[in-house]
């Protein structure tokens, strides 16, 4: 293929899990790129542009990882099967970029010779050159380049420049496909070959991961070090974030003050100050705690300490009949439970998969941080706890402790009942700890804050406005002596469901937020905010301040049993959408609303009726 078709050139980067491969694509894309799922499954797929230093666009897609192309788990079948052409709809690559890490090639190189045999076009980049040359790795890429017969560039996808070798050589057309090994030929011996034709290594693995490994793995302090990080990290989301709350809180309601002062009174003014303002603001001021929650989770995948905490807790979680493998797709469901159960592709026994799905939703995801911090913040008094905690952190890390026990509990009762009690060992690679790059991790926060921000301005505003609908019409009846919201559909809604939900302690105004609930969880506050505002006097200052509005009108049961309902309830039917289409079965679907429904009521009314009698 000639320079002037690059255009039309279709890259694929593939490599092993830790190899740095989507840094690398992070910095040949930049802000070109767009994250979607392969059709009819829901593995995520990252496709962009990069431009060439001649300025011609190429088309780049991150395949998701792969240790070999004899799939063990759906993840790496995805990878297979786009590298052969198989997937409905996806073209095959014209070229493959292998990213290998140079600290680890002898991992790294076997699936490099099985994409050999592929017959495509390919180019290797040794990636964390830097890393390797600190550790005294030498790597002489001339006799690499001449053993595997294709072009070996160097690369530091953390570096601004770190892929100008692997720009010019795209840039000079692309390479002739190498030759294949023979089909006998044995991929460990042919490593070993190649490791000692172009590699010097003074030692297996660096000596900083050895001394770091020594206190992070030991059985005991290993797992008080991973307790103390995780405290650590729900603290920080309590503390750092009040000040920039307070200032968008603050701003929300001058916002909504202004507006309603500008308009004159009737339904533009209700739409957009007890609407769209009073909803989605409430919403809104979240984000900073958000943010802080996934700057700690980015620092971890980028250290290289969350396969070490998969090791750590493998033990626990055998107990529990789940594996160390679970541990990463259920600390990605504190993101969002949707994640979480894509990442359960890397699982390969099915059973375990099937469990660690089922669970998932159970971990505490961010869209449940806004209601905990609502209830928190009215009911929980801002004071410290043995001189330098804070209680409200304290009890948000509660919470989350009260989602992972009640998952394992969960998973060691699906093993009970299961016929087949066998046990799988892990085996897990420990990629080096890298110190994360700042570039990398401002990515991913902007990412997280784009989709929260979407949603706050697609879904949530939509159901917003819904609710807002439904709590304005119709018009109470002549001589009606209640707030007008009580005549409304909203209204009548609420009272219907209270019939159900009042043995647990939830009144109208809780049951009819739940609903809008059903489509993300977050949005449960802007419901209640937009239900509170329409139902308050004119003249009540605190309408636009939900958290005092509560304190002043909820009992401390009611509080604590809408808590412990959302550590369980099945409130969000994306989750339930994601389990139908990894598991094709409605029946899992049905267990996993069921069961989630069933211990969120008998929580719910366990809590509500001892806190009731406590007093």
């Amino acid at each position: 293929m000639s320079t002037t078709s690059l255009s039309n050139l279709r890259v694929a980067l593939v490599g092993n899990p830790n190899c740095g491969k989507t840094a690398l694509f992070n910095l040949l894309t930049g802000s070109r790129q767009k994250v979607a799922n392969y059709a009819g499954v829901t593995v995520e797929r990252k496709e962009g542009r990069m431009a060439l230093p001649s300025g011609l666009q190429v088309s780049v897609l991150d395949l998701p990882g792969a240790y070999s192309l004899h799939a063990a788990s759906p993840d790496e079948a995805i990878t297979r099967d786009v590298c052969l052409g198989r997937l409905p709809g996806e073209p095959r690559p014209d070229l493959v970029i292998a990213v290998v890490d140079a600290t680890n090639l002898r991992l790294h190189l076997h699936l490099v010779l099985e994409l050999q045999r592929l017959g495509l076009p390919m180019v290797l980049a040794l990636n964390m050159v830097d890393a390797a040359k600190r550790r005294g790795i030498h790597v002489d890429r001339a006799k690499l380049q001449e053993s595997l017969g294709m072009p070996v560039v160097e690369t530091v996808a953390v570096r601004r420049d770190g892929a100008a070798q692997l720009l010019s050589r795209l840039d000079g057309g692309v390479p002739a496909a190498p030759s294949a090994l023979p089909g006998d030929a044995d991929l460990h011996q042919e490593v070993n070959r190649l490791l000692r034709a172009a590699v010097t290594m003074p030692r297996r693995t660096a000596a900083i991961d050895d001394a770091l490994d020594r206190w992070l793995l030991h059985p005991v302090l290993g797992l008080l070090i991973l307790a103390t990080v995780m405290f650590l990290m729900f603290q920080a989301v309590f503390s750092w974030a009040e000040p920039v709350m307070e200032g968008i809180e603050t701003s929300v309601a001058a916002v909504g003050e202004w507006v309603g002062a500008v308009l004159p009174e009737g339904l533009l003014n209700s739409l957009l100050v007890d609407g769209i303002i009073a909803g989605a603001g409430s919403v809104l001021v979240f984000l900073p705690q958000i943010l802080i929650l996934f700057f700690f989770i980015l620092l971890l995948e980028e250290s290289g300490y969350l396969p070490r905490a998969a090791f750590l807790l493998d033990r626990m979680m055998v107990g529990a009949g789940l594996t160390g493998r679970s541990f990463i797709p259920l600390l990605s469901s504190f993101a969002c439970a949707i994640p979480g159960i894509m990442a359960t592709r890397t699982i390969q026994d099915p059973r375990d998969r099937l469990t660690t799905i089922l669970v998932a939703p159970l971990m505490t995801c961010s869209a449940r941080l806004p209601v905990y911090t609502l209830l928190i913040g009215a009911f929980i008094p801002e004071q410290t706890v043995l001189g330098i905690f804070n209680l409200q952190g304290v009890t948000l890390f509660v919470l989350y402790v009260a989602g992972i026990v009640s998952a394992l509990a969960v998973a060691w009762v699906m093993k009970l009942l299961r016929r087949d009690k066998t046990e799988h060992s892990l085996l897990l690679e420990l990629p080096s700890y890298r110190i994360p790059h700042l570039r990398d991790v401002a990515t991913g926060l902007v990412e997280r804050g784009r989709i929260f921000l979407t949603r706050v301005g697609g879904i949530i505003l939509a159901l917003t406005v819904l609710i807002w609908f439904l709590s304005t019409f119709p018009a109470p009846p002549e001589g009606a002596t209640g707030p007008a919201i009580e005549y409304s559909f909203a209204g009548r809604i609420g009272e219907s469901l209270q019939t159900i939900f009042a043995p647990i302690g939830f009144n109208w105004q809780i049951s009819i937020a739940l609903i809008p609930g059903l489509a993300a969880r977050e949005v449960a506050v802007s419901a209640l905010a937009t239900v509170y505002a329409l139902s308050a006097a004119d003249d009540d200052a605190a309408a636009t301040m939900l958290t005092p509005l509560i304190a002043a009108q909820w009992p401390l049961a009611t509080a604590f049993s809408l808590l412990a309902w959302f550590i369980f309830a099945p409130q969000c039917l994306s989750t339930l959408a994601v389990i139908r289409r990894e598991t094709s079965s409605w029946k899992v679907v049905a267990i996993a609303a069921g069961y989630l429904f069933a211990l969120a009521y008998i929580a719910s009314f366990i809590t509500y009726h001892v806190t009731s009698m406590l007093g």
